[in-house]
């Protein structure tokens, strides 16, 4: 055997989708986590309900690395129709594990082949025939705990944790994944050389993926009304407020403090989100590229208005239905300028778990501020996917319900600066104060108008009326700069090189840059959390020679940088892949490598 090689590969599982192979792969998954190695995992599955060929791929790193790789050292393949592309997909050296009743020839000889006798294992161990089909995929989790050296009370904690503690399930499955091993042990000599030890570096982290952490941030923030219709890849998020809200939120009576409203279509869902936040309340929406674009009337009314909302998009490719399964960056135009007219709208851009908690509950704060709607773009990769994590840190700031009179706030600001109007900016940063529904001063109430008005909400064609109307808002979006999340960057000293970058890329540009010093190359990272761009990021890209913008679409965020500053634009280089996969660190830096003396 070659030396051994300890937590620093992938592991590939081939099957088909609707076999109930997702709870064994997350049983490998974190019982790999809670023995402290570092591990992420992706899933990729057709947009069927069953059928096609789906594949999970686990990356082990020592060094805390978490993106997509391309190789695959240990394939898992337990379906026929793609056994001749799992095959050929283990990387030379590594290690083929297969159903032994996929009778199909294995013609490479520079890879280990372990075949596994799932039916007799199955058979043997004593289970209900009714049972077979749901529990066979924990034979391969046996096999390869036994053969990488997995912990199998970490096991057992994985499958409690899945089945919440049920201990017939637990049971049933562990006393599979139990014989596995025992045949494994018995059976197959081991020559290959991966093997799993335990670390420390998960130590006081969580697992979670980005829907259930936006879910919790928005409770956390205050949610009270809540317009949707399901969506692949976003349904999940609200399926979490769902869960959480009637244990977090529900009155000692036992009436809830919220509404979910599941609607007949996206329109309507935004429609009961505006109408939510028209009347005072916290609200929001989630849904995928398609979804926003039915949204855009209705997102036009809540811009024009000034409707304080929040609009999840968890990004899939597109245009029209697209890969429903797959992930992107594609919508950050969509999002950016949705609805006809000069509209720009505050898009809030989280790059990891955390972050979706975090902008779970800060997005309500800048739409309440800025009395707008905001988008929070997360995608496929980042919110159904499993990632590591720090614990979720409760709000640090009380909610920011921004300018809003109530009836005792009335009498002294019109005391101050005269007759209240609803669109009358008195403080010059754009942002005019409101009221909401049930506000009972007399003079607080008014039309909420979609079409031309004047700042006292009063129907109006007047061509200057409605270009001061449109400057404030503009004047508004330019005052949002200070209010968004900031940009975050990682400095190397002598770099001339920049990298920007945002969203879920995180992880691979991470990683990209270590793979570029190691060839020389010094580069400064910049992570973009949010438009519009602030000083921050302007001062960036002034400060370099080349800027390298990687994206998963065709090159957005260049184009729009492009327009913030046009002085600034050749320097601007797009480093874009948009597959579907989510992007990794090799691909960056060969990319960057290959354009960096263009």
């Amino acid at each position: 055997m070659t030396n051994k090689v300890i937590n620093d590969f992938s592991i590939t599982v081939g099957t088909e989708n609707g076999s109930g192979s997702q709870t064994s792969n997350l049983t490998i998954l974190r019982a790999i986590f809670k023995m402290g190695i570092p591990v992420t995992g992706k899933n990729m599955f057709p947009s069927n309900i069953q059928g096609l060929p789906t594949w999970y791929t686990i990356r082990l790193s020592k060094d805390g690395y978490t993106a997509r790789r391309d190789e695959h050292e240990i394939v898992i393949a337990m379906n026929p129709k793609s056994f001749a592309r799992d095959v050929a997909d283990v990387l030379s050296g590594g290690v083929l594990f297969y159903d032994d009743s996929i009778k199909m020839p294995i013609e490479r000889d520079d890879i280990t082949v372990y075949p596994m006798a799932i039916k007799q294992i199955i058979k043997e161990a004593g289970i209900a025939s009714n049972l077979r089909t749901m529990v066979s995929n924990m034979v391969y989790v046996g096999i390869l705990a036994e053969m990488l050296g997995m912990d199998m009370d970490k096991i057992k904690t994985a499958l409690d944790f899945h089945f919440k503690g049920k201990e017939k399930p637990v049971a049933i499955n562990m006393d599979v994944i139990k014989a596995s091993a025992k045949w494994a042990a018995e059976n197959l000599e081991k020559t290959d050389p991966f093997y799993v030890e335990p670390m420390d570096k998960t130590e006081g982290l969580i697992m979670a993926d980005g829907n259930t952490a936006a879910a919790l941030g928005a409770i956390y923030g205050g949610v009270q009304v809540v317009g949707w219709y399901p969506i692949t890849p976003a349904t999940s998020l609200v399926e979490k407020m769902n869960y959480y809200l009637p244990q977090l939120r529900t009155r000692k009576d036992g009436t809830a403090s919220y509404a979910i409203v599941q609607s007949e279509d996206e329109l309507a869902a935004v429609g009961i989100t505006i109408g939510g936040a028209w009347s005072g309340a916290r609200a929001m929406t989630s849904t995928s590229g398609a979804g926003i674009s039915l949204m855009g009337e209705y997102v036009g009314l809540a811009y024009f208005s000034e409707v304080p909302i929040v609009i999840w998009n968890v990004q899939r490719m597109g245009p029209s239905t697209g890969l429903p399964t797959r992930t992107s960056q594609g919508d950050l135009n969509q999002a950016h300028y949705l609805s006809h007219g000069d509209t720009k709208h505050i898009v809030l851009l989280p790059g990891s778990v955390g972050e979706c908690f975090e902008f779970g509950w800060k997005a309500f704060d800048v739409a309440e501020r800025m009395q707008t709607p905001v988008f929070v773009l997360s995608d496929l990769d980042l919110g159904q996917n499993q990632w590591e994590s720090k614990p979720f840190e409760y709000p640090d700031a009380p909610m920011d319900r921004g300018k809003i009179l109530w009836e005792e706030d009335f009498e002294a600001f019109e005391a101050k600066n005269g007759k209240w109007g609803r669109y009358k900016d008195v403080d010059g940063d754009g942002i005019p104060y409101r009221t909401v529904a049930g506000n009972r001063h007399e003079g607080s109430s008014y039309f909420a108008r979609g079409t031309g008005h004047d700042p006292f909400a009063n129907y109006s064609e007047d061509p200057e009326v409605y270009v001061q109307g449109i400057d404030r808002l503009n004047l508004k979006y330019k005052t949002a700069r200070k209010y968004v999340p900031d940009a975050i960057i990682d400095n190397m000293d002598g770099a001339k090189v920049g990298i920007i970058a945002y969203g879920s890329t995180d992880p691979a540009i991470v990683e990209a840059r270590d793979l570029l010093l190691a060839e020389g190359l010094k580069t400064d990272y910049l992570r973009l959390r949010a438009l519009p761009i602030t000083d921050t990021v302007e001062d960036f890209i002034r400060d370099h020679d080349k800027i390298f913008i990687v994206e998963m679409n065709q090159g957005q965020l260049r184009e729009i940088i492009s327009l913030e500053m046009p002085k600034e634009s050749t320097k601007l280089v797009s480093s874009t892949l948009n597959n579907g996969l989510s992007l990794t660190a090799e691909w960056i830096r060969d990319d960057i490598l290959a354009k960096k003396e263009n």
